[in-house]
């Protein structure tokens, strides 16, 4: 079956921007090379992505005259980017935003940040660069996350938080300064885990342990205990106490 593509006359579609299938774009987009978009996604009016990152001691290359550079954006099918968002390329790895997310008005999301599958991120989120946003996270409206902060998979984080520090898969955070205030029932209910996986790993949290030891055999759990160890946090969240 032929791609169905609604491109508004007003996008600019640069050179090395690639298409695997359907695709709405919006107008006066910009979508800039190198980058590749999934199938089935929904791009805004005035959506900007594939600038190049904001780093100062980089050349900042002007795509949209066929002059590519950079380390390039992949966007994952059914991903939906409202209007006014901005995804910037990679400087060293590829920027990605993972299948079936959502990125809400004016969301930034910054040079070499690694967004998961099924994340929800609100109007006005920022992602810095180099930020890792674990699968089925949700941000909050107007949360900003500092660079190189990994928030892990499930997590929910409050609107208006700056996340300092990393937040632990299925954590529950918010406040200024952040702090981790439980674990995200919801979203362990919804993928699975069982009664007793919930229970351990809303103790091990209460106690200061976030290695997600002894919950590799729960498969709603072990996959993410398995990439949350794997991203090395270096910075963990400190505990508070529910209001």
């Amino acid at each position: 079956m032929t791609p169905s593509r609604r491109i508004h006359p007003s996008a600019v579609i640069g050179e090395g921007v690639q298409f695997d299938g359907d695709a709405t774009v919006g107008p006066g987009a910009v979508l800039l090379g190198p980058l590749r978009v999934g199938n089935r996604v929904w791009i805004g009016p005035n959506a900007v992505i594939g600038t190049p990152p904001e780093i100062a001691s980089l050349r900042q290359n002007v795509a949209w005259d066929s002059d590519l550079d950079h380390h390039g954006v992949v966007i994952g099918d059914d991903v939906v980017i409202r209007e006014l968002s901005t995804v910037h390329q990679g400087s060293h790895r590829t920027t990605t935003i993972g299948d079936g997310t959502w990125l809400l008005n004016s969301v930034y999301v910054a040079h070499d940040s690694l967004v998961g599958r099924n994340v929800t991120l609100s109007a006005g989120v920022r992602l810095g660069g180099h930020s890792v946003v674990g699968e089925h996270a949700n941000l909050g409206m107007n949360a900003s996350v500092h660079q190189g902060r990994i928030v892990g998979a499930g997590a929910m984080i409050g609107m208006g938080t700056p996340v300092t520090r990393d937040v632990p898969p299925f954590g529950k955070a918010y406040g200024a300064p952040i702090r981790l205030r439980g674990v995200n029932h919801h979203v362990l209910r919804h993928l699975g885990a069982s009664p007793e996986s919930l229970e351990r790993l809303s103790a091990a949290y209460s106690a200061g342990d976030f290695t997600m030891t002894g919950l590799d055999g729960d498969p709603a759990l072990a996959e993410s205990a398995e990439w949350w160890r794997a991203q090395s946090p270096s910075r963990p969240i400190r505990i508070g106490a529910e209001p």
